[in-house]
């Protein structure tokens, strides 16, 4: 028996993607399959944190089986990772699976299982890990009334990404502000290939935004091919709207760049700091404060 059904998509972020560019950078973006329909988000620039934050709607998605079958057992979805090239092909990056929550005609949308949760999905390069992908997946199926009886899609709404939908709100991750605070003093024991580091700069990323903090590049000479440059003792910070869920912080990603003869950068190398959560600060409520003093 024919079933007809509405997947979407709500691809929220990847995290700890492959490095595909020699800038130790990637320009990602995701394809998704399913069944005989694929549909792509769109390419962020110089990034291993994408947020696409972006809703793929695929429509008239036909399934056959009995309707207990769609619900119990949905077909797989395969999302693939791309690196996107200016000249030639794009770069597969990686590769993951994922089950849509189904909901049938006749079902309400509503807790606990709609609107769906965003999960992580360990991403794949052979055998490899090669990230995450933060999203949810729906299968809805369209009734004798049409798509008019399926779910509204619940902004919010950007006019200047155009056709581009957003993932809805009750999905979405509820965003607090953030300060980053990024002190940078000096790279140790520094090496690249068969000669130490000249004139070193470190920039640091969170999440798809650019560099929060990048030291000038040294002009001072006298620690040449020294292991131990100086960073000249850096201290920046840069506002930064993130999860309130700290399980959902993007990783902060530092790169280490050599300065070389003729204008040439090169990466010497990168690090990830995974979990932020042993570095927040969350100042004191003043008001719990008061009250403990005074009663």
């Amino acid at each position: 028996e024919k079933q007809v059904f509405q997947l979407r998509a709500h691809m929220y972020q990847a995290r700890s993607l492959f490095a595909a560019d020699s800038s130790g950078l990637s320009d990602p973006f995701a394809r998704v399959f399913f069944i005989s329909q694929s549909q792509c988000t769109e390419v962020l620039n110089e990034t291993l944190c994408p947020t696409w934050d972006q809703l793929l709607v695929f429509d008239n998605v036909e399934l056959y089986g009995e309707a207990h079958e769609m619900r119990d057992d949905p077909p797989i979805i395969v999302i693939e990772i791309y690196d996107q090239d200016t000249v030639g092909k794009a770069d597969f990056m990686g590769r993951t699976f994922a089950k849509p929550v189904v909901k049938m005609s006749d079902e309400q949308y509503c807790p606990p299982r709609f609107p769906p949760q965003l999960e992580y999905y360990q991403i794949y390069r052979g055998n490899s890990t090669a990230g995450d992908l933060l999203a949810a997946f729906e299968l809805l199926q369209i009734g004798p009334g049409g798509k008019s009886d399926l779910p509204p899609i619940d902004g919010p709404t950007d006019v200047d990404r155009g056709p581009i939908l957003p993932v809805p709100l009750g999905i979405r991750p509820v965003l607090s502000k953030y300060r980053v605070e990024v002190i940078a003093l000096e790279c140790k024991i520094l090496t690249c290939g068969v000669m130490w580091g000249r004139r070193a700069y470190t920039q640091v990323f969170e999440g798809q935004e650019g560099p929060l903090n990048t030291t000038p590049v040294p002009t001072d000479l006298s620690d040449h091919h020294s292991p131990h440059p100086a960073l000249d003792n850096q201290h920046t910070f840069a506002p930064q709207d993130l999860p309130e869920n700290e399980l959902l912080h993007p990783p902060l990603n530092i790169r280490v760049v050599d300065c070389r003869a003729f204008g040439r950068y090169t990466l010497v190398g990168s690090h990830a700091v995974s979990s932020l959560r042993k570095f927040i600060y969350r100042p004191p409520d003043k008001k719990a404060q008061h009250w403990n003093m005074t009663g």
